[in-house]
């Protein structure tokens, strides 16, 4: 496996990705966390180790979870950056509006990332979302009710639907979860 595969595991590449994928710099980011660009640069090269508080500021300023900042998992060394196992995804968000989320993707530093969603019986999105992505979601198992700009859609197993950069919401009021895979590029989390 060459250097490239092995860094892209890491959490420097994840940083770097996100960061990249919001149009900001190492100086923005720098100035936002009050602290030196060549120390983030440290950090982006996994060079230098964050703290707990840095890593809280880091996620603020990137729009993402801590978890998924923590959530690192060491995969074989043969296997980093290539494949992800069942045991091993990254959960991502805290799950408090009924969605569990895991990331299918070994890392970051694609320019999309696929995580896999499981929307809980009752639950839904509190607020609308509206980034500026294109996303691509196929329902496994459950329905689930969605809101896409001004259309509304009920999905379910074999069905996908596309969102592009446009606000959506969804829902989902059955009695059983609604599994779903999502593909979204460029990288939110």
């Amino acid at each position: 496996m060459n250097d490239q595969a092995m860094h892209s595991a890491t959490l420097g590449a994840d940083l770097r990705a996100l960061r990249k994928a919001r149009g900001l710099t190492l100086t923005e980011i720098a100035e936002r966390l009050e602290r030196s660009v060549g120390w983030l640069s440290q950090v982006e090269r996994d060079k230098s180790e964050p703290s707990i508080s840095d890593l809280r500021q880091i996620a603020e300023c990137l729009g993402v979870p801590m978890s998924m900042l923590f959530a690192h998992s060491a995969a074989p060394a043969d296997e980093q950056g290539y494949v992800v196992r069942s045991g091993s995804r990254r959960p991502m968000g805290s799950g408090d509006e009924g969605l569990i989320e895991e990331l299918l993707s070994p890392d970051l530093t694609d320019d999309f990332e696929m995580v896999h969603s499981t929307f809980k019986p009752f639950s839904k999105m509190q607020k609308p979302a509206d980034r500026p992505t294109q996303e691509v979601g196929y329902v496994i198992s459950g329905r689930l009710d969605l809101a896409i700009g001004t259309r509304r859609f009920t999905v379910g197993p074999g069905d996908s639907f596309r969102i592009r950069n446009e606000p959506y919401h969804w829902a989902n009021p059955y009695d059983e979860p609604a599994v779903a895979i999502w593909v979204i590029a460029p990288p939110v989390y």
